[in-house]
This record gives C-alpha cells, sequence and structure tokens, in this order.
C-alpha cells in the first residue's frame, strides 16, 4: 500500500503547506533527501493549542499536537519530493516540547509523530529520533517536528 493510500485509509489528507514565520523555506530537497524545517502544529494556519507541556498543557494533548506537527512536516517534504509517494523513507525525526521544567514524558509526546509516520510509511516510517524539552517554542506552540526523508 502507498502512502497516499494508507492517509486515505487513515482518514487524513496533506494540509497545505504551512507559511514559514520567519526567514526560511519549509523543505529544502538536495539529491536523495528531504530536510524539513520544524513545523508547528498549525490547522487552517492557526494553532489550536498554545503553552508548555506539563503546564498548562496535558501529555496526551501534546501527542495529539504532535501528530498534527508530523502531518505538516509531511506535507512540507511532499512538496519538494513530487507527492508522498516519492518519500521512500522517514530516516530522522525531532520532536521538540515545550515543557515544564518538571516534565519528562517528552519521549512519550514525540511518540504522536512517529505512530502517525509509521501509520503512514509503514515499515519505511522506522525512524532515529530525538525528542528534546525546551523552554519556549515559536508562537507559543506545545511541540514542533523536523524531518529527514529519503525521496525517490
Amino acid at each position: 500500500m502507498t502512502a497516499s493510500e494508507r492517509l486515505t485509509q487513515l482518514g487524513l489528507e496533506l494540509p497545505p503547506v504551512a507559511a514559514p514565520v520567519a526567514a526560511y523555506v519549509p523543505a529544502r530537497r538536495t539529491g536523495n533527501q528531504v530536510r524539513t524545517s520544524g513545523q508547528l502544529p498549525f490547522v487552517a494556519g492557526s494553532l489550536v493549542v498554545s503553552g508548555k507541556v506539563g503546564d498548562n498543557v496535558e501529555p496526551d494533548i501534546a501527542y495529539e499536537q504532535a501528530r498534527v506537527a508530523a502531518l505538516n512536516a509531511v506535507a512540507a517534504a511532499a512538496a519538494v519530493a513530487g507527492g508522498v509517494d516519492a518519500i521512500t523513507h522517514i530516516t530522522h525525526v525531532t520532536v521538540f516540547v515545550a515543557s515544564s521544567p518538571e516534565f519528562t514524558g517528552q519521549p512519550q509526546v514525540a511518540n504522536g509523530a512517529s505512530e502517525l509516520l509509521g501509520e503512514i510509511f509503514g515499515d519505511a516510517g522506522a525512524h532515529t529520533r530525538s525528542a528534546v524539552g525546551v523552554a519556549v517554542l515559536p508562537l507559543d506552540a506545545p511541540v514542533e517536528v523536523e524531518l529527514v526523508c529519503e525521496v525517490a
């Protein structure tokens, strides 16, 4: 099954690529690799949730927001790869989690992104990952996701 078929099966559509909030491009292809800029969990151009995990954002909500940000990252990668089916492997994922100082569940929040990528790409979605707690993210987003992908 292709990634686009899996998206349909999951009831998901790739959103429009989010406009950059500063001086960068959403994704860049170099040879057979695409790297995305950090993607926030925008829905229709806006953040639905803001704040810090462990403070005013519950971990299960942050998990869902990581899924949204990962889908946005897939959209950015697909836009420069020639479509989602041109993405042959997710090689690395970085998930930044805006966290209160005492919160230590960043890996569980990052699982939202990792599990979605597995659902979309199957075995080709298996990746290395960093889950990083940070003090604050742009626009007070709770999560931000970057991807590195191999492409056809």
